[in-house]
């Protein structure tokens, strides 16, 4: 990472067959295989929502993958991202799930 890129932060949530086919886990290692911090959880909606932090260039793949990619099981219909902004620092240690 260059000293000048800044951070961004994002929101997510995932629309489709995303529960029960591994989506949160896929997404962890997607995650942190591009370096980005924050978390995902399963929804009582059956959707998978969570927060993302990093890069603005790794943030982009990341959320191509989860508008395209997903789990191998998965069936995504629609991702959306909201609340889309610039932070100074992370606020995690790294990606995680939530329960």
């Amino acid at each position: 990472m260059s000293s000048n890129e800044r951070l961004r932060a994002v929101d997510f949530e995932v629309f489709g067959r995303v529960q029960g086919v591994f989506f949160r886990k896929y997404t962890e290692k997607e995650a942190k295989k591009l370096g980005l911090k924050g978390w995902c959880l399963n929804t009582p909606n059956d959707t998978v929502k969570g927060v993302l932090e990093g890069v603005p260039s790794k943030l982009e793949e990341m959320k191509k993958w989860l508008q395209k990619t997903g789990s191998p099981q998965s069936r995504i219909d629609t991702a959306i991202f909201s609340n889309e902004h610039d932070i100074s620092e992370y606020s995690f240690d790294s990606f995680s799930i939530k329960h």
